[in-house]
């Protein structure tokens, strides 16, 4: 997951065109399309994360300083939210240490009970990614997701109507960015890395999925993102 969590200026990876270039190929040059969940497949983290924000009253400073110390580039691998991803924390734990950390506008103190819950409350799907990721499963082309979890709080009817193949960090234990979750996806699809490619509104996952061998973009929309498709020889 990204933040409201401030990302570091973003250098594209991966390889891009613009879309109506001649130059596009006419077959597709990947066979598998992987996809990461929270503000990729789901509206913005930053309007989900934000609408949570102002709902209780949460000091926006103070988030952020948590989020960057936890979520930064520079984060300190054993800090709570790397061990809530990898499955060494429980959520009621990370709850704790997260509420904790927090505070309010108002001088209430945080309700540390169902604290992820209320803050992904907002994550919905985003219809026109679930439409594209339809499509792609539809033609044929094998669909993925790739999530570091806070959580399980996923739409499992949606999980299993769009997506092939599951990855979930908390469940095997390895996070995003480390290059050993790509390798495990791909094995779990099956396909050699140059024949697939990945999705992330994280620029360090989108990078270190590129360094395995993938083609990898940064999400910021679906109209961008079957722009980038559209590269490989995807029509979505």
């Amino acid at each position: 997951m990204s933040a409201v969590h401030r990302l570091p200026t973003y250098r594209p990876v991966g390889t891009l065109r613009l879309v109506g270039d001649t130059t596009l190929p006419e077959q597709p040059l990947v066979d598998a399309l992987v996809f990461d969940w929270g503000g990729v497949l789901t509206v913005s983290v930053p309007e989900f994360v934000g609408a949570w924000l102002h709902a209780e009253a949460i000091d926006r400073e103070a988030y952020g300083r948590i989020m960057r110390e936890w979520l930064s580039r520079d984060a300190l691998p054993d800090n709570p939210v790397f061990r809530l991803e990898t499955g060494e924390l429980t959520v009621a734990e990370f709850e704790r240490l997260l509420a904790a950390e927090l505070i309010t506008t108002t001088g209430e103190k945080i309700d540390e009970n169902g604290l992820l819950k209320r803050m992904f409350g907002g994550a919905t799907p985003d219809p026109a990614m679930v439409g594209l990721v339809r499509k792609a499963r539809a033609a044929g082309l094998h669909t993925a997701l790739l999530s570091n979890s806070w959580g399980e709080g996923y739409p499992k009817d949606l999980l299993i109507e769009l997506f092939d193949t599951v990855v979930i960090s908390g469940r095997i234990g390895l996070r995003k960015p480390d290059e050993r979750i790509y390798r495990h996806t791909l094995d779990q699809i099956g396909v050699a890395a140059e024949r697939a490619v990945f999705f992330d509104d994280a620029p360090i996952n989108v990078e270190a999925a590129h360094a395995v061998g993938m083609h990898a973009f940064r999400h910021t929309s679906a109209e961008l993102t079957r722009a980038n498709l559209a590269t490989l020889g995807v029509n979505l």
